[in-house]
């Protein structure tokens, strides 16, 4: 699975794997879901959009079936949230 870290206000790392469609995506919350049958022109696109939670919320959310992974304590690794998702 490709890991890409991403500038963005909602998405701390955005990771694909080709042969299953799968995208990944780490949110500034910590929460990680997978999202299924995603093509490979989405998760590109989405690598290019200039709002990475935009194009979240108008090209992939509620568009594909997905399930939540885990919420990480975010309290311990605090240091290790980039400063961009601290609104």
């Amino acid at each position: 699975m490709r890991v890409t870290a991403v500038e963005s206000t909602t998405l701390v790392t955005v990771s694909y794997d080709d042969a299953r469609e799968l995208l990944q995506l780490e949110f500034c919350s910590r929460a990680v879901y997978q999202y299924f049958s995603v093509p490979a022109a989405v998760h590109q696109s989405l690598l290019d959009a200039s709002s990475k939670g935009r194009y979240f919320n108008q090209a992939i959310r509620g568009h594909f079936p997905y399930r939540l992974i885990s919420v990480l304590d975010a309290a311990p690794r605090r240091a290790e949230i980039p400063a961009r998702c601290d609104r």
